[in-house]
């Protein structure tokens, strides 16, 4: 029965992607996948499976999101399953809605396949913990490019209610962020932390503050998380998955 599943690949580290979201990738007749997206998943599919290559660079797109939409709808009208494969979950600034709208709109069944997201799962790597007893109660996920809704008085209302800010998207306009945070309210020694490949064997954290972080940004590029706030602190005891790299990399060279 033809079908297309939205598909969340998960942040980057293989073993993270759900049960289900490996179904979906073993059934399927046509694979459209995004640049995230680590290609180790792609081994589970059939011998026979079509690969379409979907992945976006900032400011180049191989697919813009249109033939995308055009292609989940081609192929499941060809009778295919298709399974669009996206990093993260597809439902966390992955664009997932608007292809599930076109989905609804053609009358094409589908199914949504949640994955772990960036914004929990690099964190999480990373030693910091997004919420703490008595440090942090409440998480706050935007996108760092969102001329909608930049203004002055979304800035002043996100710093009045924010206790743990995840920036997916921001590393390109960073130091424009932090002037904003600090112009809207915010503390410049509140702790920042941006997790570069969060989830893979080459992730890269930097921390400081937001005033002294920018000396710091050459040493990270796309992709990467930006956390915001006192959870980050908990980092210096909780890195447990950077030290776990740093001991393999001690006992490889041993041998």
């Amino acid at each position: 029965m033809t079908k297309v599943y939205l598909v969340g690949a998960g942040p980057g580290d293989p073993g993270l992607l759900t049960i289900k979201g490996l179904k979906a990738i073993e059934k399927a007749d046509v694979i459209l996948y995004d640049r995230l997206v680590n290609k180790e998943l792609l081994s589970y599919a059939k011998k026979d499976v079509e690969l379409v290559y979907c992945g976006k660079l900032p400011g180049k797109h191989a697919l813009i999101q249109e033939n995308i939409n055009y292609l989940l709808c081609k192929y499941a009208l060809e009778n295919k399953i298709v399974t669009r494969l996206k990093g993260g979950d597809p439902f966390i600034f992955g664009r997932g809605g608007e292809e599930a709208e076109v989905l609804h709109r053609h009358n094409i069944s589908y199914e949504i396949v949640p994955g772990i997201t960036s914004g929990s799962a690099a964190p999480a790597y990373a030693g910091i913990p997004l919420t703490h007893r008595n440090i942090s109660s409440s998480v706050t996920f935007i996108s760092g490019y969102n001329p909608e809704k930049d203004s002055d008085e979304y800035w002043k209302s996100l710093v009045r209610s924010v206790e743990t800010l995840c920036i997916y998207m921001g590393i390109k306009r960073f130091p424009d962020l932090c002037e904003r945070l600090v112009k809207s309210g915010m503390c410049e020694n509140t702790p920042i932390a941006i997790i570069h490949w969060g989830t893979n064997k080459n992730q890269k954290t930097i921390t400081g503050t937001l005033s002294n972080i920018g000396n710091q940004l050459h040493e990270v590029a796309n992709p990467s998380m930006i956390i915001i706030g006192e959870v980050v602190r908990l980092r210096e005891k909780l890195q447990w998955f950077e030290e776990q790299l740093a001991t393999n990399q001690l006992a490889s060279k041993a041998i």
